[in-house]
């Protein structure tokens, strides 16, 4: 088998959410002597990008998208501990994310996550019911690039404030771009608090975090 077959077989694998053939093909491409990086990031990362469309067109579901994640998470645990130390600075960016404090409502963050995870982003996963502190002090002292926050409640939006306002108090907002979601959230709150976007969903959410990157490195 070779590698470009291997990659397409993980690719199709994550899709299929089979993660028994994700596991199988892992290990065939570290028996090969495949770079583990790109195994993860054009096998299994192609896979959920094809997965992110399909949900924006509303061809699959959250279920099918959860399954796909475990499959590449079977996948990329085999990976993972193979990667060359150079391969490690090649992330795009590096995110803290979680749901704001008082809201518990975490499927919407835990699919953004799984979809940055497999774009290559570093994440730092705060959780749900998440201090504003928390995230000022990770995006502080772990140097992030973005601060991503949802949540569903219109009661807990101005926990969202409070990070901002953290931010700028830390002296670091020029340095973090902050990116919000869920349902409550639309641009004119981004800009009634400065965050600097909002994503719709996990799909969008990968294409703004990119562009949020470019715009931090110029």
């Amino acid at each position: 088998m070779n590698n470009d077959a291997v990659l397409e077989g993980l690719k199709k694998a994550v899709v299929d959410g089979d993660e028994e053939t994700c596991k199988d093909l892992a290990n065939k491409a570290i028996e090969s002597g495949m770079d583990a990086y790109g195994a993860i990031m054009d096998g299994c990362g192609a896979g959920m990008a094809v997965c992110s469309e399909l949900y924006d067109k509303g061809d699959i579901f959250v279920p099918e998208i959860l399954m796909s994640a475990e499959a590449m998470y079977a996948a990329m645990d085999i990976l993972k501990p193979h990667i060359k130390v150079e391969d490690v600075g090649k992330s795009k960016g590096k995110i803290v994310i979680g749901v704001i404090e008082g809201d518990l409502h975490d499927i919407g963050k835990n699919l953004v996550k799984i979809m940055l995870d497999a774009a290559g982003f570093e994440i730092i996963d705060l959780g749900r019911d998440v201090p504003a502190d928390d995230f000022v002090n990770t995006a502080k002292n772990d140097k992030v690039d973005i601060v991503a926050m949802s949540t569903l409640m219109t009661t807990t939006m101005p926990g969202m404030l409070d990070v901002v306002r953290g931010l700028r108090d830390k002296d670091i907002r020029e340095n973090v771009k902050v990116l919000i979601g869920g349902a409550p959230v639309n641009e004119d709150f981004v800009s009634r608090i400065e965050a600097d976007a909002q994503a719709e969903d996990a799909s969008k959410a990968v294409k703004v975090a990119s562009r949020l990157i470019e715009e931090l490195r110029g």
